[in-house]
């Protein structure tokens, strides 16, 4: 711990107490801020895969095409949104990783 909360002061409690303030303040906004993948009517079944992968290259397509007309991607940061709701971490980093090294399956 920093020298800031040794002991048992009323000055450490008063600091953790802020700490702790802070902290749920910052959580609270997340959650005000969060935002998961709507209805999508082309994956009606309770499967998600298929649309995870879906906005996984409609993400990178949409870079892809903005980029090549010099235009603000921020558009595109909707499909990330639902993808990176819809998909596991390790299932993005792999495909990540397959787009760097150029054997990614998918056409972007």
């Amino acid at each position: 711990m920093t020298p800031f909360f040794r002991g048992h002061g009323k000055r450490s409690d008063l600091a953790r107490r802020l700490i702790s303030l802070e902290m749920s303040d910052v959580i609270e906004e997340k959650i005000k801020n969060y935002r998961t993948a709507p209805f999508d009517a082309r994956f009606p079944n309770t499967n998600q895969t298929r649309n995870c992968f879906q906005n996984y290259l409609d993400f990178h397509r949409c870079n892809k095409a903005l980029s090549a007309k010099d235009q603000d991607v921020a558009p595109c940061d909707w499909y990330q949104r639902v993808y990176k709701s819809l998909c596991p971490l390790s299932w993005v980093a792999k495909w990540d990783d397959q787009i760097e090294a150029g054997s990614f399956p998918g056409k972007i």
